[in-house]
């Protein structure tokens, strides 16, 4: 089961965003006393109880003009409301119940989800549990009392939501399927393959672009395994987000990248690279995900000697940071080398996963400096003691050296690429972090 997911819902300027940096411990959302200021959906994990989660920050009523334009309010919590698996209400206890409140209060509870109500601001805490009886009459439940600002109640409401959380599953090993999200911008095919690989229309298809706004996934068993396929709406260019849902859309594929294991990059071969498919691809290797780079329409682009290798060439061109991630030519609509895709997502996901011994990995780093010496800046010379690897997914490994300013990128590229050169790891990005010794304590 996928970690739960806590939406924060409520009209502007309720504090949403300083509850959700204080949950997450720090400051992701940008806090200002002005109403529409989260224009992008902000997500983070944290944890409470030992329990992991994700929460969501999202905007309140953004409207273009002074009026509250309800239907636009109705549209993002509702797409909240579907992905949440628990619903933290902020209110702020200062103003009372206002018809934005009532109105939001209505969708919560026919969406049959466990809502927590919150009534924020309650700095002076005897005045505000006065104030806090008019809230029962949301039909919501008992009003939990906080203020953001001073840190305090927050804990009880952490309690609360952690009770609605669902029962978390026992992980099952081998038989746990490899989940692969498949990303691109809209229009490139994402949904045309999953209906090819599942061998129905499950999917809507159409030419429409931003038809698949949700996130959807797909269970498909074949020989070569266990998958969970996640189609996803395809992320625009910041300048046509407009709606308030297409920017949840965008939300949903980068939480859809963050539970992958391994992301399908589509491209259309009849565009090539773009800018935004530069950038829906960055967030799949920040994400430290395996990625595969597809190129979908390939049996309607123009062909000639040699054509294969010089669009390869032109694609890792522009997307330079991908040089580790295999790319396979298909046609979703013909199903041309769709099948291959399950021995590459096979191949990715283990090299995504694999671990190295301390002892191999440091044989490898010492053949790599009597090879190339570590650099010096005015007289010092880096001096790299020791590394290990610390997790996988991607793969990741600290160094120890004695200075970390000395460790410079170039240097840091060069270990990577005679790691690669060792042990693979085709088509998942490496992590390594320089620690001076005696740093025993490092985050990940």
């Amino acid at each position: 089961m996928s970690e739960p997911i806590v939406a924060i819902i409520g009209k502007p300027n309720v504090g949403k965003s300083t509850f959700f940096n204080y949950i997450v411990g720090t400051r992701i959302s940008i806090v200002e006393d002005t109403p529409g200021v989260t224009r992008d959906r902000i997500y983070a994990k944290t944890n409470w109880r030992g329990r992991e989660f994700t929460v969501i920050d999202t905007a309140g009523i953004e409207p273009k003009s002074e009026d509250i334009i309800i239907s636009q309010m109705r549209e993002q919590a509702q797409i909240a409301i579907e992905m949440a698996d628990v619903i933290i209400f902020l209110t702020d206890i200062r103003q009372g119940i206002t018809a934005a409140d009532e109105e939001i209060s209505l969708m919560l509870k026919k969406s049959k989800k466990p809502i927590v109500l919150v009534c924020n601001k309650a700095d002076n805490y005897q005045k505000a549990k006065e104030d806090s009886y008019e809230f029962y009459n949301l039909g919501i439940g008992e009003p939990y009392l906080i203020s953001s600002t001073n840190a305090t109640g927050i804990g009880d409401v952490l309690d609360a939501i952690y009770e609605h959380f669902p029962e978390k599953e026992e992980i099952e090993g081998e038989d746990e399927p490899i989940k692969v999200a498949v990303i691109g911008k809209p229009n490139v095919g994402k949904s045309s393959l999953i209906n090819k690989i599942l061998g129905d229309n499950r999917n809507i298809v159409s030419d429409i672009a931003g038809t698949t706004r949700d996130a959807i996934d797909s269970e498909f068993s074949n020989d070569k395994g266990n998958y969970i396929f996640i189609d996803t709406a395809g992320i625009r260019k910041k300048s046509k987000v407009t709606e308030s849902i297409e920017k949840f859309s965008i939300m949903r594929t980068l939480l859809a990248i963050e539970r992958a294991d391994v992301c399908l990059m589509l491209i259309d071969a009849l565009e090539g690279v773009t800018d935004q498919d530069a950038k829906i691809a960055g967030e799949a290797h920040e994400a430290g995900k395996g990625v595969i780079i597809v190129v979908n329409k390939w049996d309607e682009y123009e062909k000639e000697t040699g054509t294969l290798e010089k669009y390869k060439k032109e694609i890792y061109n522009k997307l330079a940071y991908l040089s580790y991630a295999p790319i396979l030519f298909i046609s979703a609509k013909t199903g041309q080398r769709v099948d291959k895709l399950f021995e590459l997502i096979n191949h990715v996901a283990e090299q995504n996963a694999m671990r190295i011994s301390t002892s191999v990995l440091n044989q490898v780093i010492n053949e790599a400096i009597a090879i190339v010496q570590p650099p010096t800046d005015k007289g010092k010379r880096l001096k790299i003691l020791y590394g290990t690897q610390v997790s996988t997914k991607p793969p990741t490994f600290v160094i120890f050296v004695n200075n970390k300013e000395l460790f410079h990128f170039s240097y840091e590229r060069y270990l990577i690429n005679q790691i690669r050169k060792e042990f693979g790891l085709e088509g998942t990005p490496i992590r390594i972090i320089a620690r001076e010794k005696g740093e025993k304590e490092f985050e990940i």
